[in-house]
């Protein structure tokens, strides 16, 4: 089996759950920062392909020029066939690689927030984790619309476009759904207090949000991602 690539945007990229469950599965897979300049993995050495959130707005190309070519990547993808899973900016480069603006939301959103599934999710191979309420973790400031031919999967109190499946193998999610303990006080840690007060909360808040509710959120992101593997184990 060709191994699944794992798209990061920052140092501090830790890919969140995802790795524990691709070495408890027994899939192989290849970590990558597109931020180091190198050349991304051909699609034909790859089963699948799941891009990570980053600092950046999608378009700033200027400052990150590696975002163009992940974005052709991405579209290339998606036109082969290959199964896609975006998370935050990995959502939004979906939406743009479909040629969808990606805009400000008007709103920030950190923090743990309600989640509430379309009735399309319940079907759904990857989303049908997810009840009404379920809480998930955000951390961003961007939005888009929903492209054309896609199938909303959750909607937001705050920001409308949670989640979305184009066809039969690409996903796109606002939030992250993806993150344990540990990498969010990471994030909090890297971010500092006075740049999480600047989003809305205190980092004690979130903390706080986390030590009630991070169990029940990790173990939906493993399933939801075992569910992804099996699907591209179908697929290659």
């Amino acid at each position: 089996m060709r191994p699944v690539l794992l798209i990061g945007h920052d140092d501090w990229e830790t890919f969140g759950v995802a790795p524990g469950t691709l070495e408890e599965d027994g899939v192989p897979w290849i970590g990558f920062l597109s931020h180091t300049g190198r050349p991304l993995p051909d699609l034909s050495e790859i089963s699948g392909l799941v891009i990570y959130g980053g600092v950046m707005n999608v378009d700033m190309t200027d400052e990150y020029p590696f975002l163009e070519a992940e974005r052709q990547h991405v579209r290339a993808a998606v036109d082969a066939g290959i199964p896609y899973l975006g998370i935050c900016l990995g959502g939004q480069m979906l939406a743009r690689a479909l040629d969808h603006a990606v805009y400000s939301a008007g709103v920030r959103e950190i923090g743990f927030n309600a989640l509430h599934p379309t009735a399309e999710a319940a079907g759904d191979p990857l989303f049908s984790v997810f009840g009404d309420g379920d809480p998930v973790f955000h951390w961003h400031e961007d939005t888009f619309d929903l492209p054309e031919g896609a199938t909303l999967l959750a909607t937001g109190d705050e920001v409308r476009t949670q989640a979305f499946r184009y066809g039969e193998r690409a996903w796109g999610t606002q939030f992250h759904f993806e993150v344990d303990r540990a990498e969010i006080d990471l994030w909090l840690k890297t971010a500092g207090d006075d740049e999480v007060r600047a989003w809305g909360k205190t980092s004690e808040e979130i903390r706080a949000e986390a030590e009630r509710l991070i169990d029940d959120h990790e173990a939906r992101a493993r399933s939801l991602f075992r569910r992804f593997w099996k699907l591209v184990r179908g697929s290659s």
